[in-house]
């Protein structure tokens, strides 16, 4: 999920905040092929860090390196899902969601030599056979930023090699799991990977190189295209795509200078993924007039290769961000006052997803079908006489969906939705303080109690079963 360096601002909490979650009648959720279901990534539940021939990952090193995460908080035992993860499974199936999307732990299912690890691919064939015994649809994302380290000690997403390294990965797990994936994903949010982890240094590995960012990129890319041809042959039944974080940009400022800051905004968020996964190029404007020269070193054959047809888009939305000109060609952020936010100090906006959707459908012919992958939000739970009232996610959730809602009547081709997140876990940068959740983990005990958010889920879903 996105995660950036720090918050804007204190959590407002909206004036009203519905208690329930009943979609209207011709709200799309109520479709039985409209898949509603939750997410999680293996750094951030599974623990285990140093068990059954597991490698140390980029985050890893990251997250122990002081400084670098709130209270010093590492991924090391995490929600212990790697040993609860049958009891898990359980949890997830009593909320009776339609599907669920993980992640594969890349250092843990490949040695330093590129050979198979049978324990660590033994733990994902029992999770992904339990979840299909469920009856759940699962969703596989092969990379969630958790690169090995002794490939960030090569030169990491900013070396060409990585790209064929991943193949290579994602040819070994295709193979290996091929008839218990419904979804593959080959990234999740490359934007992250490239600039947080290479351009700004806010995450895993730390780097603070625009042009580093910018090669890094292309490389994800690149692998994400190779790593198609591995999953299209190994496992034919399967639908593949990728996962994109989306930010929307908007402006207060009076000045066409300021609305040219916000189109920058979205042209360095959003089009430098989607524009060479969808039209085979970079934007031209992006290099012309925010990054001179830092455009990457592109191979002949490369964006035939980023830009394969793919059967599904993932997509991750959490909040807008408001920019003015900073008076040299480019932006800078402006957050709003007096507008909701939440524990991260996010605003809370679900226009900005129903406006993304339906420009991305406008500019891309080719646009997939969509899941919205991640959206969710986090707040300061805790469990008061044995439960957890969650009240602004619920309001969050139902807004959100909502304004899916309105993309789909407007026309855009939206198939799915999943909750971030499943679990409260490690967010990244934000350690254990920042709870996205709808099932709380005391990080002690390790005791999982479904919030009330989970409990509104489980029983509209079950309401949808009834009806058929």
């Amino acid at each position: 999920m996105v995660s950036s360096d720090d918050s804007k601002g204190d959590p407002v909490a909206p004036s009203t905040l519905p208690s329930t979650f009943n979609p209207p009648a011709d709200s799309i959720l109520w479709r039985p092929d409209f898949l509603l279901g939750a997410a999680t990534a293996a750094y951030q539940i599974e623990g285990a860090a140093q068990e059954d021939g597991r490698l140390p990952s980029i985050w890893d090193t990251f997250s122990a390196t002081p400084g670098k995460v709130l209270h010093g908080d590492t991924g090391e035992i995490a929600c212990d899902h790697y040993h609860r993860w049958e009891s898990d499974i359980d949890l997830l199936a009593s909320l009776n969601v339609d599907a669920y999307r993980l992640s594969i732990a890349w250092p843990r299912v490949m040695d330093e030599a590129g050979r198979p690890n049978e324990a660590g691919l033994a733990f994902y064939r029992k999770l992904l056979q339990r979840l299909k015994g469920k009856g759940i649809r699962t969703s596989v994302t092969l990379y969630h930023w958790d690169l090995p380290q002794h490939l960030e000690d090569e030169g990491g997403w900013c070396n060409r090699a990585t790209a064929y390294r991943f193949a290579e990965y994602a040819d070994l797990v295709s193979r290996e799991l091929a008839g218990l994936v419904d979804f593959w994903s080959t990234l999740n949010e490359p934007w992250c990977s490239a600039m947080l982890g290479y351009g700004t240094g806010h995450h895993a590995p730390g780097r603070s190189d625009l042009r580093a960012a910018n090669a890094a990129m292309h490389h994800l890319l690149l692998g994400h295209g190779l790593a198609l041809r591995a999953l299209r042959r190994n496992d034919p039944a399967s639908s593949k795509g990728i996962v994109v974080n989306v930010g929307r940009g908007t402006t207060d400022g009076p000045t066409r200078d300021d609305e040219r800051a916000a189109e920058l905004f979205e042209l360095q968020h959003n089009d430098w993924v989607l524009d060479p996964l969808l039209r085979g190029q970079y934007p031209a404007r992006l290099y012309e007039e925010l990054w001179p020269g830092a455009r990457p070193d592109i191979a002949e054959g490369d964006m035939a290769i980023i830009g394969a047809p793919l059967d599904f888009i993932g997509i991750n939305y959490y909040f807008r961000t408001n920019v003015r000109s900073d008076g040299a060609g480019g932006y800078v952020e402006v957050p709003l006052a007096d507008v909701e936010r939440t524990q991260m100090g996010w605003e809370v906006y679900p226009d900005g997803l129903s406006d993304l959707l339906v420009a991305f459908d406008r500019r891309y012919p080719n646009l997939p079908p969509v899941y919205i992958t991640e959206n969710g939000m986090a707040s300061d739970d805790a469990v008061i006489d044995g439960a957890v009232v969650d009240d602004q996610r619920i309001a969050f959730l139902n807004r959100h969906l909502a304004a899916v809602d309105e993309a789909v009547r407007a026309g855009v081709d939206v198939r799915g939705y999943y909750i971030w997140s499943f679990l409260d876990n490690f967010e990244w940068a934000f350690g254990y303080e920042r709870r996205f959740g709808i099932v709380h983990v005391d990080y002690t005990t390790q005791q999982r109690t479904p919030k009330r958010s989970a409990e509104l889920v489980r029983d509209f879903l079950a309401r949808r079963r009834e009806r058929g």
